[in-house]
């Protein structure tokens, strides 16, 4: 009842909040700051080339990045209860910036990776700041508008990244891949100075410290042993690698018996007892694997395996970025006029059908077909994401909300970083295997036809998680909030 009082107080209280200046701070800080989760990935083989480094290690600027705000997600619903609105936006932009000046300037690669895990950790803050802004200053049936554009900036922003630093590196060095950011940045910070009010109450909730550290070993240990994977000779059998996923794997066992003893959780893992939830979880993990690792590959492939220059690479990128932030509001809005599943399961049999034909992919493949499938792609998996994340948070009580929408978000970075450590090291391993039976490994155009054939591996590990996604798909039934049922 106190709780119930409480949130119908908070309502009360923003009745006379000016919306608009309000999400325009949080869509500026937010757009900046997620676009750095993809801007690096075309310009990885510079970065290999400058710093000496292999591709498994140069994947932990993207891995590293999405971990630490993989781990923070959950910290942060803690977090929102301790500090004000303005805080925590404020903090977290703060924080952004400083990690961006520091890769602007970093002198080796230890320099830059520090620089962008500091830049992850502001991300980390941003995210639940901006879901629970939204769930405050909207009343629910004009949530979906907002949705809509928190969708368009979480899948716009990484997936324009390798176009923006494609163009930007065919006239600059790479650096300027952070000195262009760093101004609007700081402005973010000033508007929101002025114009961002708090829309939250401070309530202090009891910080279980046990729970955080087994949160953080086990996401932590998860996506370290995915990552390690891809360096070295021994791949998964290196101790390093098995010991690390045995560490999360066990953390995360602990962690999810202590929330269900206690009673006040960090995270409140009985949302998994909702059947449409518990889907929305399983495809939204292998529809953010997919992203992610199409949006690292494709680069590399390019660049590497095609020898396309930056700019190029980037414009061939830049359909399907578009696509895939506007599709956003647009499956919104359908979504509230037909369900999930006549968006949900063409966009999975679409999905299978990209990931079939990007495995058959050869050198000979024109710019043209990349770039359309790269399309087809985004609207596929622009007909998943939001439907199936809004139908699964419908199934959920009003007490249940933050935290199913903190565990989404939680998942759905851990994914991401899953995807791409996994996917890159299946592309090593493919090179490998195949410039072992080669007798010039040396050789450009053997190189070149390695990295062709470690893509190919990738992307038909990914075509079987498509097929999965496609048959889960058929279970989605459209769902009504249980306020709303009454």
């Amino acid at each position: 009842m106190n709780s119930v009082s409480a949130a119908s107080n908070v309502q009360v209280n923003q009745e006379g909040i000016k919306r608009a200046p309000i999400m325009i701070s949080l869509v500026i800080g937010a757009f900046f700051a997620i676009l750095n989760e993809t801007l690096l990935n075309v310009a990885f083989t510079d970065l290999i080339s400058e710093f000496q480094v292999s591709h498994a290690t140069i994947q932990w600027l993207a891995t590293g990045f999405m971990l630490v705000v993989g781990i923070l997600v959950p910290i942060t619903a803690l977090l929102t209860g301790w500090f004000t609105t303005r805080q925590m936006f404020l903090g977290a932009m703060v924080i952004f910036t400083i990690g961006t000046v520091v890769c602007g300037i970093a002198p080796n690669f230890s320099f830059l990776l520090i620089g962008r895990l500091i830049q992850a950790g502001g991300t980390g803050l941003l995210m639940p700041v901006m879901m629970n802004t939204i769930l405050l200053i909207y009343p629910p049936h004009k949530r979906g508008g907002a949705m809509g554009t928190v969708g368009l900036v979480i899948m716009f922003a990484p997936a324009i990244g390798p176009t923006l630093s494609g163009v930007i590196l065919e006239a600059m060095h790479w650096r300027w891949l952070f000195f262009i950011v760093l101004p609007f940045s700081v402005f973010s910070i000033v508007f929101a100075s002025i114009f961002l009010k708090n829309v939250s109450e401070v309530t202090k909730p009891k910080v279980d410290i046990i729970s955080v550290i087994l949160s953080t070993l086990g996401f932590g240990g998860i996506v370290f042993g995915f990552s390690s994977a891809g360096e070295g000779s021994a791949g998964w059998a290196h101790p390093e690698v098995y010991g690390s996923l045995i560490i999360g794997i066990v953390s995360l066992i602990l962690f999810v018996m202590r929330q269900l003893k206690l009673d006040e959780p960090m995270l409140d893992v009985r949302v998994f007892r909702y059947p449409a939830f518990s889907l929305a979880t399983i495809l939204l993990i292998i529809t953010m694997m997919t992203l992610f690792s199409t949006i690292i590959l494709l680069p590399m492939f390019l660049r590497g395996g095609l020898a396309f220059s930056a700019f190029i690479t980037g414009i061939a990128l830049l359909p399907g970025g578009i696509v895939n932030g506007f599709m956003s509001p647009i499956t919104g809005r359908l979504f509230d006029k037909y369900g999930p599943r006549r968006l949900v399961i063409p966009g999975t049999i679409l999905l299978v059908i990209i990931m079939w034909l990007f495995s058959n992919v050869t050198r000979d493949t024109s710019l043209v077909t990349f770039i359309i499938l790269h399309s087809l792609l985004s609207i596929g998996i622009a007909m998943i994401m939001m439907p199936t994340q809004t139908n699964g948070l419908n199934e959920l009580s009003r007490k249940m909300y933050a935290h199913g929408t903190a565990i989404l978000n939680t998942l759905q970075q851990v994914a991401a970083a899953i995807g791409v450590a996994l996917f890159v090291s299946i592309m090593s391993s493919g090179q490998l295997s195949y410039l072992s039976k080669v007798s010039d490994p040396t050789s450009p155009e053997q190189t070149a036809e390695a990295m062709t054939a470690g893509v190919q591996n990738a992307f038909t590990v990914g075509l079987i998680f498509a097929v999965i996604g496609m048959v889960l798909a058929f279970f989605v039934k459209r769902t009504v909030a249980p306020e709303e049922g009454k």
